[in-house]
């Protein structure tokens, strides 16, 4: 496949054999994921840095409407059970997935944080950030001090479209916490491996078990032979 042509297109459930749960199974073009309905999404493998392992890759703004939509619906059913009055998108992809979750819960706006600072935001309702797919570069995250009156006593739900390391999601939580705001649940299309938990825990033992993801895609490890291997089933 072309760069171009992952995230575009769903197929029907079992298109693709994903073995038992994907655990010892090679991949060597792209990782098939599963949703919640049984279709599959097929996604490119992205090596890391140390050259022996690889992660499953979701750029949302990217895919098709088609799957944009797939993923914010399914996202919203799973964040129902909690809900959610307002929903905040972390940037910079997570205010993609989040603009459509609102949407897809029936609300008539969301929220999204920023790190464009405008002149009238307040510095003291900032915090550092960086993610994985940037780690050289440090922003600072942002929350529109006009819009702290929408979250004051509300039930929220703060959005990323991946969590990978958890480094983004703890950043948006430090500063919905400096703000008095503390979310019922965190969401994301796709949870990547498990290396999320253990920075949520030192955040706060409570987080992990709110976090709800549409899919979930392990750590791969490289084989003699090139292809990627998974050697254990994360969930979503």
């Amino acid at each position: 496949m072309q760069p171009h042509d992952f995230w575009q297109e769903l197929h029907p459930a079992n298109t693709f054999d994903v073995g038992k749960g994907g655990i010892g199974k090679t991949h060597t073009n792209f990782y098939t994921a599963t949703l919640m309905d049984g279709r599959q999404l097929r996604l490119p493998i992205r090596p890391l840095s140390d050259g022996t392992h690889a992660l499953a890759s979701l750029i949302i703004n990217q895919a098709s409407f088609a799957v944009q939509d797939a993923l914010a619906a399914q996202l919203a059913e799973k964040l129902r059970p909690f809900r959610p009055e307002v929903i905040i998108g972390l940037p910079t992809l997570g205010l993609t997935l989040g603009s459509a979750v609102a949407r897809a819960l029936g609300h008539s706006r969301y929220v999204p944080l920023g790190t464009s600072p405008k002149f009238w935001y307040q510095a003291e309702l900032s915090v550092p950030m960086s993610s994985i797919t940037t780690p050289d570069q440090t922003k600072r995250l942002y929350i529109d001090p006009r819009m702290l009156p929408l979250l004051q006593n509300r039930r929220v739900v703060l959005i990323d479209d991946v969590i990978s390391s958890g480094t983004s999601i703890a950043a948006g939580l430090t500063l919905l916490s400096i703000a008095g705001v503390e979310p019922v649940a965190i969401g994301a299309a796709m949870l990547q491996s498990r290396r999320w938990v253990e920075r949520l825990t030192a955040l706060d033992s409570r987080w992990p078990e709110k976090i709800a993801g549409v899919f979930a895609t392990p750590l791969l490890s490289k084989m003699p032979d090139g292809s990627w291997s998974a050697q254990d089933k994360p969930t979503a």
